[in-house]
């Protein structure tokens, strides 16, 4: 192997936290939609009858994650801005430094990247902007808001935070009632298709042996999914890229056996989780006297039985590599829910943004209208983009470093499997977040160059007639990040 790529292998392991010891590597074992198993696995684990990720009357503590190996950076300092160079496009004037700038002005210049262009480079380390043109601009970045979204999580609610689903006595006699609280890791199947998290199958079984150890063995079971509110339905109306958002829903209402990508989705999310509950119990020797029907738990209700879902960092991580939109909008609703604003659409555009600031971003003209990136209203810079990265390796902000190790490698994982594969500079060396919408095409990422630097980037484009031909046209830009020093 060149020195080259040995010099990018080991900065992208230290930067990231992934070089571990040959101990704990071999612990670890493979990886699995992006996340690191031995990490999620340990965070999750929590045995007793009736399976993992699940307790009983609130009285066990929750496991804690996998400790984050320690920052090697160097604390990042804010971006300048020297200002050099001609803008492709007609844009702002652009930054540039070197090899770089004379790399990426042809690239950015190409008409397959629509009419519209931005682009953001800065070494993440230091904060110094490497190259830029219409940085500041505020422009519609498709799924590339799900960095925004995982940033704004994680400082709000931690890494190890996890969510629970409960079954409570209700207040009628004979009745449980089943709680949401919008877990969207929580499965009804016996095998969780993507990992740990909330298992509807480990609940029921908790449950039925709460219910005959009172003497129970028929019920009338409700179920409550009102801790979000406003419309169930994303703005784009009905979907096969998302569920209608309930904090009730198992598989993420996928109406076949997949875990990721478009299907077919349940138009109502929280009662097919209840009656598959009720499925569940009867199965365990519970009947369920009635159809499931809507149902408030009574407050202060102490829970017959809890399951809870795979800790935050994890699903950042399976949101980012997969471009989950359901985990998404759960995590803008729950940073929402944790800012003292309702978990609607509305909160979350209240929160998201604000709680960016409260990080140190320059949220100037940006607007955040959903968590997942599929309202065009959305907008953010690539400047915000970059920025956002730069927090994420800062050795002073471990429990944002998930935003990093959650981003698909080129060549190798998630959306960006076949994107910068086989010979290309960048493969398996650089990651990045997609976004896609019609005539919107973006990338925002990390990568090592030669001289060993992590740098971010964010390219953000409009207006394509080809998104085939914009998404070569960004990859080009990316792999030139990669190669040039």
């Amino acid at each position: 192997m060149p020195l080259v790529k040995t010099w990018q292998l080991i900065a992208v392991s230290a930067v990231t936290g992934l070089a571990l010891s040959a101990a704990t590597v071999a612990a670890a074992g493979p990886w699995d939609s992006g996340q690191r198993k031995a990490e999620r696995d340990r965070a999750a684990s929590w045995s007793r009858t009736g399976g993992a990720d699940h307790g009983q009357d609130g009285a066990r503590a929750l496991p804690r994650a996998a400790p984050s190996a320690p920052g090697v950076l160097a604390a990042v300092r804010p971006a300048g801005s020297d200002s050099s160079g001609s803008d492709p496009g007609g844009q702002a004037p652009a930054a540039d430094s070197g090899p770089l700038g004379a790399a990426l002005r042809p690239l950015l210049a190409d008409p397959a990247l629509g009419t519209v262009r931005a682009a953001s480079v800065i070494d993440t380390a230091t904060g110094r902007v490497l190259y830029e043109s219409g940085a500041d601009r505020a422009m519609t970045p498709a799924s590339t808001i799900k960095i925004a979204t995982a940033s704004a999580a994680l400082a709000a609610l931690g890494p190890d935070h996890r969510i629970p689903t409960t079954v409570a006595s209700g207040a009628a006699p004979g009745q449980i009632v089943l709680v949401g609280g919008g877990d969207p890791s929580l499965t009804a199947k016996k095998k969780a298709p993507a990992g740990s998290g909330g298992s509807l199958v480990a609940l029921a079984a908790d449950t039925a042996q709460a219910l005959k150890a009172a003497g129970t063995e028929s019920v009338v079971l409700g179920y409550d999914d009102s801790l979000y509110t406003g419309p169930v339905r994303h703005p784009i109306g009905d979907n096969d890229n998302i569920a209608p958002v309930t904090a009730l829903t198992a598989d993420e209402g996928r109406t076949d056996d997949s875990f990721s990508g478009p299907v077919t989705r349940s138009d109502d999310p929280s009662r097919d989780t209840a009656r598959a509950f009720a499925a569940l119990l009867k199965d365990r020797g519970i009947q369920v006297t009635a159809e499931p029907a809507k149902a408030k738990a009574p407050a202060g209700a102490a829970p017959l039985a809890v399951t809870l879902s795979t800790p935050l960092a994890g699903l950042v991580e399976r949101m980012l590599t997969n471009s989950d939109n359901d985990i998404a909008e759960a995590l803008a609703r729950h940073t929402a829910l944790a800012s003292g604003q309702p978990a609607s659409f509305e909160g979350v555009e209240k929160t998201l943004g604000a709680k960016l600031a409260s990080l140190g971003i320059d949220t100037t003209d940006s607007r955040f209208a959903d968590g997942s990136g599929l309202n065009r209203a959305d907008k953010v810079s690539a400047g915000l983009l970059t920025a956002l990265l730069a927090k994420a390796a800062d050795p002073q902000r471990p429990q944002l470093r998930p935003v990093l190790t959650g981003l698909p490698v080129a060549g190798f994982t998630g959306t960006l499997r076949t994107r910068n594969a086989g010979t290309s500079p960048a493969a398996g060396l650089l990651r990045a977040k997609t976004g896609t919408l019609t005539g919107v095409n973006s990338l925002a990422g990390t990568v090592v160059d030669p001289s060993g630097r992590l740098l971010a980037f964010a390219f953000l484009t409009a207006n394509a007639a080809d998104p085939g031909a914009a998404e070569k046209g960004l990859d080009r830009l990316a792999a030139a990040v990669a190669g040039a020093s």
